[in-house]
């Protein structure tokens, strides 16, 4: 074998060709490239991950294949374990660099990376990890992070390459659910993936569904074409955050168009950015409370049968028994939603909220870890920073389906209610519900409860400085030592 020069574009989140930062790299060496996504099978065993989430990488998959091929280096695909993978498409051809995108996920993610940079040292292979988001690796000050990431959104977008070197390395086959060991799940609806789908459901939003945006976001009647449905292609990449984020500013200087909607949208775009440096400065969060002293505040096991009923969407209270069942039957709530059951699940039912994030990462089918995990520490009141917010599911019902259109539609049983009564079934008679349970909890006494328990926590880390503490620790927005990746 002569001297490597194949470079190697890892495709993980990022399954697009348009603003592919690494394959640009790549492109610019003038050598051949070898595309390549590897299936892992310790990533598809993972506790997060579920059926629905590998059924969206494969419709991605095949655009991503067909978009390569067309360029001229078809999608290489494999089964493994990365660098083992890497291991023998180095002895087949010569690599000479390794180029991806910077990932923000979990915790396996971030030793996978780790591993393979290990692995390209040991061999003197180049590893080129590229930046895609306003989300930084090593940030050493938050004061600075506004700054950056508008700076990298204002660079022009990567282009599609003209054209492709390949090489020689057969692409292998697109397996199938069976091929990876997964059994189809069974939903009522499931958003496509894939970058056609991802640019139509841009183009949509932009274009015609964006007027409204934040009036529409709470309610999952208006949410689910209210909001953008952009969260499945951003967690996948299969748009680029960078070019919705310049399409976005340019329609918002368009004569006619609805500016209010379109900055409350940026906001949110600059809010999941914000949200994953939260995961990159502290990764151990899904595993533990950013502040300690809240680690041992739940049970480390959940009970069972208020577990079991939560999954089930069989709480006795219907809104958060209506979001629980589409959640598992579409794959998407809207944000308030997701709040509001976290909240039922942390405080109402004292569940541990490693067990029920996991829940629900399996559900979402746009599972983001860096807003996800979070999202779920702060809405379950472990954070040590920030204030408490208990979701009253009655009054949620009331103020986002005043007319019961969505709990109807997900809570049959409750047909012969009246609406008067319907977020509050259990003032009616047994026959009315046809076998709808009373509520597991009194939301009410389960509230002033958690309150007062965590209200304990607080008190004592006050008095000890703890959480000062803490937010000098996670306010310079440094990795944990012992978790920097390179």
């Amino acid at each position: 074998m002569g001297r490597p020069d194949v470079q190697v574009v890892w495709f993980k989140r990022d399954l697009r060709v348009r603003d592919h930062a690494a394959l640009a790299a790549a492109v610019n060496t003038g050598a051949p490239l070898l595309p390549l996504y590897v299936f892992e099978p310790s990533l598809l065993a993972h506790p997060h991950v579920s059926t629905r989430h590998s059924e969206l990488v494969l419709d991605a998959l095949t655009d991503l294949r067909e978009n390569l091929a067309h360029l001229g280096a078809p999608l290489v695909i494999r089964t493994g374990e990365v660098v083992d993978v890497l291991h023998a498409l180095h002895a087949q051809v010569g690599v000479a660099a390794v180029h991806s995108h910077e990932e923000f996920g979990v915790l396996a993610t971030w030793n996978r990376d780790r591993d393979v940079a290990a692995w390209c040292r040991k061999l003197g292979i180049a590893y080129r990890e590229h930046r895609q988001t306003g989300t930084m690796r090593g940030l050493k000050s938050r004061n600075t992070w506004n700054k950056q990431r508008l700076a990298l959104f204002s660079q022009p977008l990567h282009p599609i390459p003209a054209a492709l070197r390949g090489t020689s390395v057969a692409p292998g086959p697109m397996p199938t659910l069976n091929d990876l060991g997964l059994e189809p799940e069974t939903m009522q609806y499931r958003q496509r993936g894939g970058e056609t789908a991802g640019r139509e459901t841009m183009f949509s939003f932009l274009t015609e569904r964006v007027p409204g945006y934040e009036r529409n976001l709470s309610s999952p009647n208006t949410g689910w074409s209210g909001c953008s449905r952009l969260s499945v292609h951003l967690a996948l990449g299969t748009v680029s955050a960078r070019e919705i984020h310049a399409r976005a500013q340019r329609r918002h200087g368009e004569p006619g168009v609805a500016r209010k909607s379109l900055q409350a949208f940026g906001e949110r775009l600059a809010w999941r950015d914000h949200f994953a440096q939260k995961l990159e400065d502290a990764p151990f969060i899904e595993e533990r409370s950013l502040h300690p002293a809240f680690d041992d505040l739940r049970p480390r096991q959940p009970n069972q049968a208020a577990l079991d009923a939560f999954i089930r969407g069989a709480t006795g209270y219907p809104m958060v028994d209506a979001v629980l069942r589409s959640l598992a039957a579409t794959g998407w709530t809207t944000f308030r939603m997701r709040s509001m059951i976290t909240s039922f699940a942390s405080y109402d039912l004292w569940l541990p909220w490693q067990e029920t994030g996991r829940v629900l990462a399996r559900w979402f089918t746009d599972y983001e870890p860096g807003i996800h995990w979070p999202q779920i520490q702060m809405q379950s009141g472990v954070t040590g920073m920030n204030a408490l917010r208990i979701y009253d599911p009655v009054k949620q019902q009331l103020d986002h389906d005043a007319q019961g259109t969505f709990v109807r539609r997900w809570v049959p049983e409750l047909r012969d209610v009246p609406l008067e009564l319907l977020a509050t079934p259990w003032l009616t008679a047994p026959e009315q519900r046809h076998g709808y349970p009373d509520p597991i909890v009194d939301h009410t006494a389960a509230a002033a409860q958690a309150k007062r328990r965590i209200s304990l926590v607080r008190e004592r880390v006050r008095g000890d400085g703890s959480t000062a503490a803490v937010l000098e620790k996670h306010g310079s927005r440094r990795p944990p030592p012992a978790r920097r990746r390179r």
